[in-house]
């Protein structure tokens, strides 16, 4: 029996929503481990996320990465590289909605440091697709918190922040202040009795996750601003615009409502293209608040002696940029709806202009129909008694001749008589014939208005 095309069709959907290529990992992964982390937002995604694919293909075999220690999806791809002493280079790339990133870690048989990854002949041969949102520096370490004049000493920034995360052996202490080298460190103390391994890419994605979106919800705060202000202008002229036309748009003349209609039109145009830029922009900002509050909430971060917490720091950060985001979006939504009414209501002023004209057209029209009514039923009188009074000459001479032969005394009495009826001669004649014009442009109408459509 064959398979039904659309059941096997659904059944590979469900198979790859269950699917969770990066549990592998976790058998590769151990502590201590030195992790750089980079993420790169794209400017055109459907594109660029094909091409990150393909970049992350380059490098593993520029690192020269053994085909049988590579794993690639469409999304998401690892590979790992092995020393003959045990030390280990894992290579991860995944490709999100609006960026792709890269981890790199680095499992050294001794103790880590902060710095430059020093597997043998390591160098990342990136070129990045797109602007780079963030570089972290992550550091896991089996022993324990070193003191906090050490971690002064090796973490940049005039504040540290740490808590504990997870449980109470595991601790998390970092200055969010980039280094020499542009990278924020982490400094991830996992305690004596060491971390599950499965938890180890847990940690690094939740601190990975925080500070992508973190980052990604701050890189339009310029935008924001410049918005802001051309926003408020965008409000104060529609005020003064809304003004002007409420008082004056009662004894407007239809020039000026033109001007009006030109100048509230461009602003209109003005003001949808702001809008289209800031809702591509800013329209993913809730999700992206939403991620960094959830992350921190799974971390279950619990205080650390002698540190303020991470969340305070992250918090302070990003309180109310999703908000006010969106509020601006707001705002914005409603100027434009301001000035799709006040357009509205300018239209309609034309449209009652334009049928006031169009009602004294119809006036002048009428007029001039009953005049042409009037002009027509006096030249038909007149026609009728020009017509009469040849008929009543040819009758004369007609008369007259017959005098002349003897049929008749008196031709002149006769011509006399014969003058009433040219003239009902004169008024047949006349009535046949607007009979007979009425019925050939009716029989001419019907076959005119057929005609297109039957053909």
């Amino acid at each position: 029996m064959s398979q039904n095309p659309r059941q096997s069709g659904a059944d590979g959907l469900i198979k790859k929503l269950h699917e969770r290529p990066h549990v592998p990992l976790a058998q590769w992964l151990r502590a201590p481990a030195h992790v750089h982390y980079q993420a790169f937002r794209m400017a055109d995604p459907p594109a660029q996320r094909r091409l990150s694919r393909e970049e992350f293909q380059s490098c593993l075999t520029a690192l020269g990465v053994p085909q049988d220690s590579i794993m690639l999806r469409e999304t998401f791809g690892y590979g790992v590289k092995e020393t003959d002493n045990g030390e280990r280079l894992i290579l991860i790339w995944q490709a999100h909605t609006e960026y792709y990133n890269y981890q790199i870690w680095y499992l050294p048989n001794s103790r880590v440091a902060f710095g430059p990854v020093t597997f043998p002949n390591y160098k990342f041969p990136l070129q990045p697709l797109g602007t780079e949102v963030c570089r972290l520096d992550i550091l896991l370490s089996s022993e324990p918190l070193p003191t906090r004049e050490q971690m002064q000493s090796m973490l940049p920034g005039p504040v540290l922040y740490g808590s504990r995360i997870l449980d109470e052996q595991t601790s998390l202490v970092t200055s969010f202040t980039p280094d020499e080298f542009d990278r924020e460190r982490y400094w991830v103390a996992l305690g004596p009795a060491h971390v599950q391994t499965s938890r180890l890419k847990e940690i690094v994605d939740a601190i990975v996750r925080i500070e992508t979106y973190y980052h990604l919800l701050l890189m339009q705060k310029p935008l924001f601003s410049t918005a802001i202000d051309q926003v408020y202008k965008f409000e104060q002229v529609h005020l003064k615009q809304r003004e002007i036309i409420s008082g004056h748009i009662a004894h407007a003349d239809s020039q000026t409502l033109q001007r009006w209609l030109n100048s509230l039109t461009q602003d209109l145009l003005k003001t949808n293209r702001i809008a289209g830029t800031l809702h591509f922009e800013l329209s993913a900002s809730v999700p992206y608040d939403k991620i960094v509050h959830t992350t921190l909430a799974s971390l279950t971060e619990k205080p650390l002696d002698a540190y303020r917490p991470v969340s305070d720091y992250v918090l302070s950060g990003i309180t109310g940029v999703a908000e006010g985001y969106q509020q601006l979006l707001r705002r914005i939504d409603t100027l434009r709806a301001g000035f799709e009414g006040i357009i509205s209501i300018i239209r309609a002023r034309v449209d009652l202009i334009l049928e006031g004209q169009n009602l004294a057209l119809l006036q002048s029209v009428d007029k001039t129909t009953k005049s042409q009514v009037l002009l027509q039923h006096t030249v038909e009188g007149l026609s009728v008694i020009v017509i009469a009074y040849y008929v009543a000459g040819l009758g004369g001479y007609l008369f007259k001749g017959f005098q002349e032969m003897g049929w008749l005394s008196n031709a002149n009495l006769v011509s006399a008589i014969f003058v009433p009826i040219a003239i009902g001669l004169a008024l047949a004649i006349t009535t046949v014939s607007k009979k007979y014009l009425h019925r050939k442009l009716s029989r001419e109408r019907p076959s005119s208005q057929s005609g297109p459509t039957g053909s």
